[in-house]
């Protein structure tokens, strides 16, 4: 089991941004590798503090976090932190300012190359209710900026390949010094020497490529997902940007989605609901057939348990609520109406609601509790 992000960092759930950025802050300077020379245990805590952090750091995959746990970072959903997906240079590209210097690429001062990271692609996929009751893999085509090859690169003469520049500035309180991304590359260190004449100014070119990304079931509409490294590529050294899948949920034609538990609305006739019967329905998992009660009232409830949407979390699955509506005909024959007539006074078509026969609202209390 993942250690719980709060507790890695040492904070409570209630935690204010400040109080997030403090925290990760204490654990990066204590377990940082210039400090720790060689020490996998210290390295391990460092990668988990940052890890911790850039789930927490960010409103929306805290929320996400709160929610559904590790699951909604998941590396079978697609790569991420939750994998194993990080390492030493993405923790140094994404959160180096978090300092201000003192270690190398922690805002430079040190001898840590700054590392650049390629922008982020976004797209959206739409999915089934089968597709997110059961998990899917999908392939999808994404034009991504690629290095093209035989684009090569040589080392920035500003900035002598550190990607940074350091400006020492005379105050009255003494010599100050500052380092910012090196004007001429960009922060990558490098410049091209050689590029193709289908490459941009950066060496990069478009190529389009076919991209797995495994859905795990119980996403949720709205959900983003991460494929790590399946972005814009940088230039140079740089490692590749993430490709963001946020998940869109395909209206179903006869089942209605309610957190994990399915509605279907199942209409029978009046000599079923009479005489009892039994009627075959779709679910997300195949069909199946419903036996349908002599005497079954309109607005009855059945529950087929474990019927619903497995929990994004692992923990079981929602139900599925069969709503019964018994179909009144609206045209009758004559002698369909003349029967109806001889049944108006019979004793066995008078309402005799018992108290076992809950009204709707209280149907409707007993299904959300």
């Amino acid at each position: 089991m993942k250690e719980d992000y709060y507790e890695v960092l040492g904070i409570s759930k209630g935690a204010t941004e400040a109080e997030i950025k403090k925290a990760y802050r204490k654990m990066a300077l204590k377990y940082h590798p210039d400090k720790n020379p060689d020490d996998s245990t210290a390295e391990e805590k460092f990668k988990k503090a940052a890890e911790a952090y850039e789930i927490l750091s960010d409103a929306d995959k805290r929320a996400r976090y709160d929610q559904f746990g590790h699951q909604a970072f998941d590396g079978s959903a697609g790569g991420g932190f939750g994998g194993g997906g990080m390492n030493m240079d993405d923790i140094f590209s994404q959160f180096g300012d978090i300092f201000g210097g003192g270690f190398g690429g922690f805002g430079g001062g040190g001898s840590r190359q700054r590392v650049v990271k390629g922008s982020n692609l976004r797209i959206r996929v739409t999915l089934s209710l089968e597709d997110i009751a059961n998990g899917v893999e999908k392939k999808i085509k994404v034009k991504r900026k690629i290095q093209a090859p035989g684009t090569t690169y040589k080392t920035c003469s500003t900035c002598n390949g550190t990607g940074q520049v350091t400006r020492v500035t005379n105050t009255i309180l003494g010599r100050m010094q500052t380092s910012a991304a090196c004007p001429t590359c960009g922060g990558a260190g490098q410049s091209i020497d050689k590029k193709p004449a289908d490459a941009d100014a950066q060496g990069l070119k478009v190529a389009e490529e076919t991209v797995k990304v495994k859905i795990p079931a119980g996403v949720v509409d709205g959900m983003q997902l991460k494929v790590t490294g399946k972005g814009n590529d940088a230039p140079g050294n740089g490692i590749a940007g993430d490709l963001l899948v946020a998940i869109q949920e395909e209206e179903h034609a006869t089942l209605k989605r309610e957190g994990d538990n399915l509605h279907y609305d199942m209409y029978v006739s009046l000599p079923d609901a009479v005489l009892g019967n039994s009627k075959e329905i779709d679910t997300v998992t195949g069909k199946v057939r419903i036996k349908i009660e002599p005497g079954v009232q309109s607005g009855k409830i059945l529950r087929l348990r474990g019927k619903g949407i497995p929990s994004i979390n692992g923990y079981g699955k929602g139900d599925l609520l069969v709503h019964v509506n018994v179909w009144t005909p609206k045209t009758l024959s004559k002698k369909q109406k003349a029967f109806f007539e001889s049944m108006r006074e019979d004793e066995h078509f008078e309402p005799k609601p018992e108290s076992s026969d809950k009204s709707f609202f209280e149907k409707v209390k007993d299904m959300f509790s």
